[in-house]
């Protein structure tokens, strides 16, 4: 690593996703080539939430990537929202289509033409569907690694239901493991809540989200779950016979969270040498380089093979036996992948009949004797889990300020940091903040109600809400 996290973040962020080996630039503009270490961290945050969905009774399906633009346009609102970032395709070879077709922004209208055929009484409900894909959005001039690409790989969850009352529950519940998600395993704190009208989903009746804040002081969206009420459904002709015999609109919601998140894990824990991974989400947990002179080499290299095999039953760790790289390079090298425990072991330490650990998060080292090993490998990784997120949680607490007026709520902003304020829930307001500090609404708290007045208008505080600039 050249650039310092803390002289300029942007330029850090760049160089730790690119020299960390999670990604490169594609030839086509705007677009990522995710290679294999950052596609890695993809497939453990697939494999825990899967699992969680799975468990709900959720089944995963695939929905093609191209829609008819006739279907986009059911949904009014929907379409206004996602026009300005559709890829269209106009041609098939060299014949023009009748019709324009869209890549996929988001598959609610291609999924519910077909919802409307497979949905007929309130036995086929509820409808639980989950899409692992990737969507296309034109964000060719705002570029930026993981976080806002043309294309990106998500999940999209499409549900079915008989009632308003129980959307509600499926949009709270995915919330709840969507913040297990976050929280447990990548060990990023959130504010949860509801999102503003002018910041809901397009076309949603609400949306639920999870916020957290980026060490430049900028808000990052971690997940989104809605209620679509029956907008979609009475668009769609999403309709079912009731208990009583009765046709019905069906309630419906969507939920999703994308790789942005690794770009989340790369911003709050990265540090001057590059990438710090928390233990549940890397990779590779430990990675074992032995310590080798030219006379005991073989004895050494013989020991760190035998100590891999070992390890490697409970743990996912490597074994740097390459040649012609001197120890230095090697901790260099994994300290820039962000691997969690660097465990060393030379001719002395095979004498002793220990190792050594090195803490990536700390760069604290301490001797573990070859007995123990496995078992206090396994409490060092917990506790390293631990306490980034206690570090992340104190980051957050420390830049959550409350602001009684506008004045402090301006300068908050140009502080980077979260402003909590009392808000008369005014939309035009909302657009003339964000006009004047580039702000926006976040997240509305669940949790916290208002006891005064509006910080902007002065009039009768309707929610609590929490403004910063967002990516």
């Amino acid at each position: 690593m050249t650039i310092r996290k803390g002289e300029d973040f942007s330029e850090w962020y760049n160089e730790a996703v690119l020299k960390a080996d999670l990604v490169d630039f594609a030839s086509t503009k705007g677009f990522m080539f995710i290679k294999p270490y950052g596609y890695a961290i993809w497939e453990n945050i697939q494999k825990a939430l899967d699992g969680r969905l799975k468990e709900m009774g959720h089944k995963n399906a695939y929905a093609p990537a191209v829609i008819p633009e006739k279907l986009l346009s059911k949904e009014a609102e929907h379409v206004k929202g996602f026009a300005p970032e559709c890829f269209y395709i106009t041609h098939s070879g060299n014949r023009k289509l009748h019709e324009k077709l869209v890549l996929r922004p988001t598959s609610e209208t291609i999924i519910y033409e077909s919802y409307a055929k497979w949905v007929r009484s309130w036995r086929d409900l509820p409808l639980l569907l989950n899409y692992w894909n990737s969507v296309f959005r034109a964000e060719i001039k705002m570029t930026k690694l993981f976080l806002r690409t043309c294309e990106f790989l998500w999940q999209e969850g499409h549900t079915v239901h008989e009632t308003g009352e129980k959307a509600d529950k499926e949009v709270m519940d995915i919330l709840g493991i969507y913040r297990w998600l976050v929280e447990e395993w990548l060990a990023i704190p959130v504010v949860a809540g509801r999102k503003s009208e002018n910041e809901k989903f397009a076309g949603a009746l609400y949306t639920t989200a999870l916020e957290a804040l980026m060490p430049d002081g900028r808000a990052l969206q971690m997940g989104t779950s809605h209620n679509l009420g029956t907008n979609f459904s009475k668009a769609f002709g999403i309709t079912f016979l009731d208990r009583e015999e009765k046709k019905q609109y069906a309630w419906q919601t969507s939920w999703g969270v994308s790789t942005r998140m690794i770009g989340a894990l790369v911003m709050v824990h990265g540090d001057d040498k590059g990438l710090v991974l928390p233990p549940k989400i890397a990779p590779v947990q430990s990675v074992i380089v032995p310590i080798v002179f030219e006379k005991e080499k073989e004895g050494v290299l013989e020991e760190a093979r035998k100590l891999h095999a070992k390890l490697a039953k409970r743990f996912r760790v490597e074994l740097d036996d390459r040649e012609g790289y001197t120890a230095g390079w090697k901790f260099n090298h994994w300290e820039l992948k962000g691997v969690p425990v660097r465990i060393e072991i030379g001719p002395k330490d095979i004498k002793n009949k220990q190792v050594v650990f090195a803490r990536r998060d700390t760069g604290e080292k301490v001797q573990i004797k070859m007995e123990n090993i496995e078992n206090e490998l396994d409490k060092l990784l917990e506790k390293m889990q631990k306490d980034m997120f206690a570090r992340a949680k104190r980051f957050l607490n420390e830049n959550i300020v409350t602001a009684k007026n506008f004045e402090e709520c301006r300068k908050a902003i140009e502080n980077r940091k979260i402003v909590r304020v009392e808000w008369g829930n005014d939309p035009k307001a909302e657009e003339e903040i964000k006009e004047k500090t580039g702000a926006t609404i976040r997240i509305i708290p669940f949790d916290e109600k208002p006891s005064g007045k509006c910080f902007y208008t002065g009039k009768k505080a309707e929610v609590i809400a929490y403004f910063a600039k967002a990516y």
